[in-house]
């Protein structure tokens, strides 16, 4: 049962969702779970105009949480309906997808009296850890290292992040066509806010099975980084020098498979192999074809 309205809510779970009803549901029950008392908290699910339809989103939320619309599309824009319509002091912020461990919330928010913000560890789940797909033995190698991109590129993904409303605020809303959680705790480090490291708030995130699931992620995530790096000054420029960096590391990151723990299997660590090939080369034609397109007019 969820909050009841009897009290002030301390906490907001902001969870955006598009068409992923059986993920979404496990994430809710998993949350109904939490070491917190289930009513400090509430839990607002902004769906994105999901084809399912309301009624059909609206009955597997069921009392457990509040479902509101969000008609932009968009990742960013879906989470700032999602913060619009909740009301607790802190905002922790989840994606439908998640499996969060039952301390998630406990230690996330724990973390806040030490940092301005707070990212939680992300742990890669597959189907079946003894015969993952070669989609899956690349994810688990590199997918979600939130400690690294917290304590070097000083981000954490939205798929586990906490913050005060008041800061969220200061802050401002999440941009959208753009990594959203890159450019927010950009801006936010840029005000002198600090970004921690919750180790013990884990959510586990299922990896991409298959090819198709793994190319559209990374042509989004391509899209989203020329987005942020074209406005930066000779940001055309450093965009195409950058995917050369990409190609060229390649090689480092075949070693890194080659010694991972993350892969018990000599096959599982070639496959894994062929996946970061073909991602790189497909990764550097997609800079060059963005690089190449032509400039939207600024005239009418």
């Amino acid at each position: 049962m969820g909050h009841t309205g009897s009290g002030p809510v301390r906490i907001s779970v902001i969870i955006p969702h598009y068409q992923d009803l059986s993920n979404l549901d496990r994430c809710l029950t998993q949350l109904e779970a939490q070491t917190i008392g289930r009513d400090t908290f509430e839990i607002v699910v902004a769906d994105n105009m999901s084809p399912v339809g309301l009624d059909a989103l609206e009955a597997v939320v069921g009392q457990r949480g509040r479902v509101v619309l969000s008609r932009e599309k968009g990742a960013g824009a879906t989470r700032n309906v999602g913060v619009a319509a909740s009301n607790g002091e802190v905002l922790a912020f989840i994606d439908s997808d998640c499996r969060p461990d039952a301390a998630f919330l406990e230690k996330g928010i724990a973390t806040l009296s030490t940092f301005d913000i707070a990212g939680g560890a992300i742990r890669v789940d597959v189907e079946d850890v003894n015969n993952p797909t070669p989609s899956e033995a690349f994810e688990l190698v590199f997918a979600f290292h939130n400690e690294s991109y917290i304590k070097k590129k000083r981000f954490s993904v939205t798929a586990a992040l906490f913050v005060s409303r008041r800061i969220f605020d200061e802050v401002g809303p999440f941009r959208n066509d753009v990594s959203e959680d890159v450019e927010w705790c950009h801006r936010a480090g840029s005000k002198g806010l600090t970004l921690g490291f919750a180790r013990e708030a884990v959510v586990g995130h299922p990896a991409r099975r298959d090819w198709s699931e793994l190319e559209r992620k990374w042509r989004r995530l391509n899209a989203e980084a020329f987005a942020l790096t074209k406005v930066k000054p000779f940001g055309r420029l450093r965009w195409i020098g950058r995917s050369w960096v990409v190609l060229l590391s390649t090689g480092v990151h075949l070693i890194e498979i080659l010694r991972t723990r993350q892969l018990s299997r000599f096959a599982d660590r070639l496959a894994a192999m062929g996946i970061l090939v073909r991602l790189r080369l497909l990764r550097l034609f997609w800079a060059h074809a963005i690089f190449l397109a032509p400039r939207p007019s600024k005239h009418p």
